[in-house]
């Protein structure tokens, strides 16, 4: 049941620097195994010399010219926003009134949200995402499909019904009490189902009233192995907004604190338009950030800051945010992220590393939403999602690693340059 697997090697060392956490094997061996659970997980990596005595039965799969990395985890995704990405808006709040809940509305019958969700999965898998944090839509349908789907394909998926009660148009909109009894419903149905999990989703504070929002923190009390997923502080107008709902709330952020919705594997979305106590406040309460660098870029929402991020000290990651977000493509985000760094901090800009990116999207990501250990990585132990990347994918790509002469060239010139032509295979646990 064992296999190996030889090629160059890319994983993190959990306990150094984020720019200097990637640990590179030039001719490396993969060794997987079977645990308890059935899943293939990692029983040895390292220098192919050196470990290759140690397992001298078994057959080696060689990808020559070819990297192995953990597969990517995207921390916020939109399932239902396939047919929207690309759409042109004046900023977040048109973009959802005009595109984004015309479209929800479709996933009420479970045929349509069938086909969505396989052409989601399939997308996330081709651009080598073995891990993501996924919404649904308010209907019952849509998540169920998104969930069979991902165990069909053995995608490690979390997801559950988008909570939205008010200010949304009929179609999309729940009522309170049905709402909450079939997020109860699907927690117990679809939590911990092989390599699945539910996440109480409320939408953001805008579309959820004080009771459903209440109903939804006392289920995370509830179930407190559960996620918790929403959006925060990504807008201006969304801000002023949630002002005018809770005048005597400190800020966006304390909003949700005040429901009991912050705490560990609880993930918000954007989290740009911060102050220092609303970092702090991230920090204390264990709660981390999804960064979504080419949704905020493409609506005009702003740029998150990673200076205040590290300093406060609290958890972050990548994700593609599709469709407000432009592509599913891991290096387009990375891509992204490095612009948002240059041009959204200091006056000097900040020059996110290519070793701190990768994190980002990997073991980092999977940190920040409580699977160290198991997902984003190629450590001892951890889950066997990994990709094959082929660095000559494009002529250009090629050309530029040839002068690649260490790996922040080679790690950079994929982020730049990459894009799903790289991604040569993607294999799952």
């Amino acid at each position: 049941m064992m296999k190996a697997y030889r090629a160059s090697i890319l994983r993190f060392n959990d306990a150094a620097p984020q720019d200097q956490c990637a640990v590179y094997e030039a001719d490396g061996l993969l060794v997987v195994g079977p645990n308890a659970a059935g899943l293939q997980v990692v029983v040895a990596v390292g220098n192919y010399a050196s470990l290759a005595p140690q397992f001298p039965d078994l057959d080696v799969e060689h990808f020559p010219g070819r990297i192995i990395s953990p597969g990517f985890v995207d921390m916020h995704v939109h399932y239902p926003q396939l047919d929207v990405i690309g759409s042109p808006a004046d900023g977040l709040l048109p973009w959802l009134e005009n595109y984004t809940f015309p479209e929800e509305k479709r996933f009420v019958t479970p045929e349509y949200s069938a086909q969505a969700a396989s052409f989601f999965i399939a997308e996330l898998l081709r651009n080598g995402v073995t891990t993501a944090l996924a919404f649904a839509t308010s209907h019952v349908a849509s998540v169920n499909a998104l969930f069979a789907e991902a165990q069909h394909k053995g995608l490690r998926l979390i997801t559950g019904k988008c909570l939205m009660d008010q200010h949304v148009p009929d179609g999309v909109r729940d009522t309170t009490e049905q709402s909450l009894l079939d997020t109860e419903a699907l927690i117990n149905q679809w939590h911990s189902a092989g390599r699945l999990g539910y996440a109480i989703t409320p939408r953001f504070v805008c579309s959820c009233s004080a009771a459903q929002l209440s109903g939804a923190g006392e289920l995370a009390a509830k179930y407190p192995d559960v996620w918790i997923q929403s959006h925060v502080a990504e807008n201006f107008e969304e801000i002023a907004w949630v002002k005018r709902l809770y005048p005597t709330s400190r800020s966006y952020l304390s909003v949700y604190e005040q429901f009991g919705l912050l705490r560990p594997k609880a993930v918000y979305a954007h989290c740009i338009h911060f102050d220092d106590a609303d970092r702090a406040l991230m920090h204390s309460s264990g709660t981390a950030a999804a960064v979504c660098p080419t949704s905020n870029l493409f609506l005009g929402s702003g740029f998150f800051d990673y200076a205040g991020a590290d300093q406060a000290g609290f958890a972050y990651g990548l994700a593609s945010d599709v469709g407000g977000g432009t592509s599913f493509s891991p290096f387009h985000t990375m891509l992204a992220a490095y612009y948002v760094g240059r041009v959204g901090q200091t006056k000097q800009g900040l020059s996110l590393s290519p070793q701190h990116l990768w994190w980002q999207h990997t073991a980092g990501a999977a940190k920040a939403i409580g699977l160290q250990g198991v997902a984003g990585n190629l450590q001892v132990g951890c889950d066997a999602d990994f990709v094959v990347l082929n660095p000559q994918a494009t002529p250009l790509l090629a050309r530029r690693m040839a002068r690649a002469n260490s790996l922040d060239e080679l790690l950079f010139a994929l982020i730049v340059m990459g894009d799903d032509r790289v991604i040569e295979k993607t294999v799952l646990a």
